[in-house]
């Protein structure tokens, strides 16, 4: 049973993540067919095609590897260099009101200087300048990149919005539809005796027990304060060492009034500027239950929000972060349990998950909260500014816009388009990085995963 519900966990997060997916691209393709440009594919995968449907001009598809997804809009760029054919058609076709078209003649002129250029990146762009005008075959001014600045933006941050919300949904059914677990006022346990400062025994019953504190007890207040959780009651107990107190407890439904003198013991305590320092505080010798406590319904989507700046956080760091992992593939010192992780090691934390003893509501719990961290990751990370993410995108729509504005400031004619595949070598340098990285955390979450227990 322990290895079903593992691969429970990791069929659940798959899914989830597939889902997540097709979310991202779904966010890019709603607007893109708003503002009318076409779209002759959205597949969720990469590799071989496992099934698709064309519906309209759109093929949709799921492929083997979910490992991400795309959408094909015609014309994500430029037209590339075209022969003087073609030049002059395009611009007696413009002048008539047409759209320029691309004719094999102008697609065999490119393939033959592509084969004439040697070096590696010349022949990528071209090769990128060639898929890019295929796209275009057909699409007239249905292209991406004649639309205005601020719809290729919308376009283009409409993946990570989605993940976005997603993962605000996540959030809220994680703490409005089960709750947060928190430690309440009603006690577990007592604890064995009253601990000294080197972790043994120094008062063999404690203060709890000789007040006749039971467990199912739930505290209703100390000395006249009500209290809700247990952090508000061992707040009152650690303020009153060797002071006498009077606890109301509720049991068996009624109340019952005790009277306890908390000990002094000696503890470690962290100020608000991380300086530990040693303090004498009170001790009961309660142990609290843990309940899940169901939040506002605002609480969700807010700390989905708050969340995305210590995201944002570990992928500044992510370089840094990748080294020390693959530091510990030589050392075998214990992973950062807040580093990055690949798919396979969310995979395996999830099947952690649903392997653990711990009640079904809490595990159901766990994945949905692994699951909305794992969106809000993909939200942040495709706004780095660097292509192909769609950060990269985003700053290129911006850089064309500037100059465009510019031109009108200065009243001169309007400049050509950014011709973003100049920038595929940089991209093949971004995409190698992201492979290597992806790569060293697969293989340090095979031989060394961060583990939950």
């Amino acid at each position: 049973m322990t290895i079903i519900a593992f691969v429970i966990g990791i069929v659940v997060l798959v899914v989830g993540l597939a889902i997540s997916i097709a979310l991202h691209e779904l966010g890019h393709l709603a607007p893109a067919k708003a503002f009318g440009v076409r779209v002759g594919q959205y597949m969720i995968g990469f590799g071989p095609t496992l099934w698709s449907r064309r519906r309209g001009e759109t093929e949709y598809g799921v492929k083997a590897i979910p490992l991400g997804g795309y959408i094909s809009m015609a014309g994500m760029y430029p037209p590339g260099p075209q022969d003087a054919a073609d030049a002059a058609g395009a611009e007696e076709q413009r002048a008539a009101g047409g759209a320029p078209t691309i004719t094999a003649a102008g697609t065999a002129a490119r393939a033959d200087r592509r084969s004439a250029r040697g070096r590696f990146f010349q022949t990528m762009v071209q090769d990128a300048r060639a898929v890019n005008d295929e796209t275009m075959i057909g699409a007239e001014d249905r292209v991406f990149y004649r639309l205005p600045m601020w719809k290729r933006i919308v376009i283009m941050l409409g993946g990570p919005f989605m993940n976005l919300v997603f993962a605000m949904v996540l959030f809220a059914l994680l703490f409005t539809g089960i709750g947060v677990q928190t430690a309440t006022s009603t006690v577990a346990s007592l604890s064995d005796c009253v601990p000294a400062a080197d972790g043994t025994c120094q008062i063999a019953e404690t203060p709890a027990a000789q007040a006749g504190i039971e467990p199912g007890d739930r505290i209703v207040s100390i000395d006249g304060t009500p209290v809700a959780d247990f952090a508000e009651a061992s707040a009152l107990i650690q303020a009153a060492p060797d002071r006498t107190l009077r606890v109301v407890v509720e049991r068996d439904g009624s109340e019952r009034a005790l009277t306890v003198t908390p000990v002094p013991i000696t503890t470690s305590v962290t100020d608000a500027d991380g300086e530990v320092r040693e303090e004498r505080v009170g001790f009961l010798g309660i142990r609290p239950t843990a309940e899940f406590v169901r939040q506002p319904i605002w609480a969700g989507p807010a700390a989905a929000v708050e969340n995305v700046g210590a995201v944002a956080g570990v992928i500044v760091q992510l370089p840094v972060k990748v080294a020390d992992t693959a530091a510990t593939l030589f050392t075998g010192e214990e992973r950062d349990p807040n580093g990055p992780l690949s798919v396979v090691g969310a995979s395996v934390l999830a099947g952690e998950v649903a392997a653990s003893e711990a009640p079904v509501l809490n595990r159901v719990a766990g994945i949905i909260g692994l699951l909305g961290s794992l969106n809000l990751a993909l939200c942040v990370f495709n706004l780095i500014p660097l292509l192909p993410l769609d950060g990269g995108h985003v700053v290129v729509a911006l850089w064309d816009g500037l100059k465009r504005g510019w031109a009108r400031i200065l009243r001169r004619p309007a400049p050509k388009p950014v011709d973003a595949t100049r920038l595929v070598p940089v991209t093949f340098v971004v995409v190698a990085a992201l492979g290597l990285m992806g790569g060293i955390l697969i293989l340090a979450d095979l031989v060394n995963p961060i583990s939950l227990f």
